[in-house]
C-alpha cells in the first residue's frame, strides 16, 4: 500500500478522514459482483476542496494487477440479456456524440457484451482490453471479439484512431485516473468522445448509506461525485458533453440476491418469493440515482 497525499481529482492536499471501512478483498477477490458492501482496501478520505473521495492508502500496482488478472465470475454470463440491454442504451448515447460508427475501444470490457452490441449496430472496428484472463478469454472464444488480455494503461494501442473510447465501471478502480485520461485522449480520433460509467458518491443514496453503500467494495479505490469527475476531466483537457444517471439492467433475481450483502437470509427469502411469483427472470433496471454516465470530448490536437 502507498500513500496518496493529494486529491486524485483536483490535486488538493487537503484530504480529511471520512469513512472507516478498511478491510481486505476476501475470498472473492476483485470481481465486479462482490457482495462485500462496506469494505474497502483502506479507509476513505474526502477532499475538502472538491468533495472527491479516495482510499487513504492505495494498493500497490502489482497487487491490483495480480488480483484483476485472476478475477473470474460467472454472474454476468448468466445476466447476458440485461448486460446487452444496458450496452444498447449506452451506445445510443455515445452515438449521439461520436463523429461516426467507426472504431470503438472498450478499456476494461469484462466479457465484451458492449463490443458485441457495437458490432451488431454497425461499428466498423471493435477492440477491447481486459486484464482478467477469464473475462477476456470468454470475449474472444465465445463472442469472437478482438479483446486482448492486458493492462489498461500499458497495452499497445494506436494513437488518434478511435471514434469512441469506453470506460464502463473502470475509472473508480484506478489509483491514478489522470494518467488513464491522458492515455484515452491520445487514442481518440479527431472529434472522438470518451464515455464513462461510474458510481456517484455524491448521490442521495450514497450519502444516506455512507459506509454501507453498495459501491463501497474492495475493488473501488476512487469515489467520484459529478463535480469531482468533471474537475478531473477538465484538468486533463476534456469538455463534458453530457452527464446523467445510468441504471443497469439485470434480472429481478439478481437485484434481490444483492440484498445478501446486507442480510443473507433476507436475500434468499426475497429470491424465493420472486421465483414463487414467477418474476425472478424478468429484466429490471431501477434507477437509484447513484450510478452516472459522463460523455466528454478531448481537446482537439493542434
Amino acid at each position: 500500500m502507498s500513500d496518496r497525499s493529494k486529491c486524485a481529482a483536483c490535486g488538493s492536499p487537503d484530504l480529511r478522514a471520512h469513512l472507516r471501512v478498511a478491510g481486505d478483498m476476501g475470498d472473492q477477490g476483485l470481481i465486479p459482483t462482490t457482495d462485500r458492501f462496506g469494505t474497502a482496501l483502506s479507509d476513505i478520505v474526502r477532499c475538502a476542496t472538491c468533495g472527491h473521495m479516495q482510499l487513504a492508502r492505495m494498493p500497490a500496482d502489482a497487487e491490483l494487477e495480480a488480483a484483476y488478472a485472476d478475477a473470474a465470475s460467472g454472474d454476468y454470463v448468466a445476466e447476458e440479456a440485461g448486460q446487452r440491454e444496458t450496452a444498447r442504451r449506452m451506445l445510443a448515447r455515445i452515438e449521439a456524440h461520436a463523429p461516426q460508427r467507426g472504431a470503438i475501444l472498450d478499456l476494461g470490457c469484462w466479457l465484451g457484451f458492449l463490443l458485441a452490441e457495437a458490432r451488431e449496430r454497425g461499428w466498423r472496428e471493435q477492440v477491447g482490453i481486459e486484464p482478467s484472463a477469464f473475462a477476456s478469454g470468454y470475449a474472444r472464444e465465445r463472442l469472437g471479439l478482438d479483446v486482448r488480455t492486458g493492462d489498461l494503461l500499458t497495452a499497445p494501442l494506436p494513437e488518434h484512431r478511435f471514434d469512441a473510447v469506453v470506460l464502463g465501471d473502470v475509472i473508480e478502480h484506478l489509483p491514478r485516473p489522470g494518467e488513464a485520461l491522458d492515455r484515452v485522449a491520445s487514442m481518440l480520433a479527431p472529434g472522438g468522445v470518451a464515455w464513462f460509467a461510474l458510481p456517484d458518491a455524491g448521490s442521495r443514496v450514497a450519502r444516506t448509506l455512507g459506509a454501507r453503500w453498495w459501491s463501497v467494495i474492495p475493488s473501488h479505490v476512487q469515489y467520484f461525485t459529478r463535480n469531482s469527475i468533471t474537475t478531473l476531466l477538465q484538468r486533463h483537457g476534456f469538455t463534458v458533453l453530457e452527464a446523467a444517471t445510468a441504471p443497469k439492467a439485470f434480472s429481478v433475481e439478481y437485484y434481490l440476491s444483492r440484498i445478501g450483502g446486507y442480510s443473507k437470509p433476507a436475500g434468499r427469502a426475497l429470491v424465493r418469493g420472486a421465483r414463487g411469483a414467477r418474476v425472478a427472470e424478468r429484466m429490471w433496471a431501477p434507477d437509484f440515482g447513484d450510478r452516472m454516465m459522463v460523455i466528454a470530448r478531448g481537446r482537439p490536437k493542434s
